[in-house]
């Protein structure tokens, strides 16, 4: 089995990041980015879709937090992009409903080659401590527009925005975790009657 890892930099004047990832890790991660409640949410990623994350940024948070965050999901996007290649052998889809207390989300994804986002969360606040909840629309866009997948987000319930939160970004995970793993049955073929993703 051929590894599948990536790592990459992206540097603009608004962040400089740095990002390695392992698709069949063990779900480690390794976070700097001067936001906190987003290394909170990367780790759930990393540890429910068993991908190894390392990732840094320093980013002109003094303003705010809003192009740390998007270019965290850009760069995170690159990386899987690349760490998985053809996609041939892959599973392709992967979904799944977490809960966490009175909050449920889905999540459902597709690495069908078209981004496309549709997000269904129905925020109790605008902020979690400093954090404000409408970032995560630009996190997940610019992951979307980069890794080229179409990605479904529903918050079915919850009172706790930071329950909503967390039951989609281990959702998340879980689905990544499904869609990138290699199905022993597909090796060397590609998911799609096109030929192609």
């Amino acid at each position: 089995m051929a590894e599948r890892t990536a790592s990459l930099s992206r540097n603009t004047l608004e962040t400089q990041i740095d990002v390695s990832v392992n698709l069949d890790g063990k779900g480690q991660g390794v976070f700097d980015t001067g936001v906190p409640f987003l290394e909170h949410m990367m780790d759930q990623i990393a540890r429910h879709g068993m991908i190894d994350m390392d990732v840094r940024c320093n980013g002109d948070t003094h303003i705010d937090d809003h192009h740390t965050v998007e270019d965290i999901g850009i760069t995170i996007g690159q990386a899987i992009a690349k760490a998985l290649g053809d996609k041939k052998g892959i599973r392709r889809y992967g979904h799944a409903y977490v809960p966490l207390d009175e909050a449920l989300s889905r999540v459902v994804i597709d690495f069908s080659g078209r981004p496309g986002l549709i997000m269904e969360v129905p925020f109790t606040q605008k902020r979690v401590g400093n954090f404000d909840t409408e970032l995560f629309w630009e996190f997940f866009q610019g992951f979307v527009n980069h890794a080229q997948v179409s990605l479904h987000i529903d918050c079915l319930r919850g009172m706790n925005a930071h329950h909503q939160i967390e039951t989609v970004f281990k959702a998340f995970g879980r689905a990544l975790r499904m869609a990138l793993e290699e199905d022993p049955r597909m090796a060397g073929i590609m998911p799609s009657t096109k030929g192609s993703l």
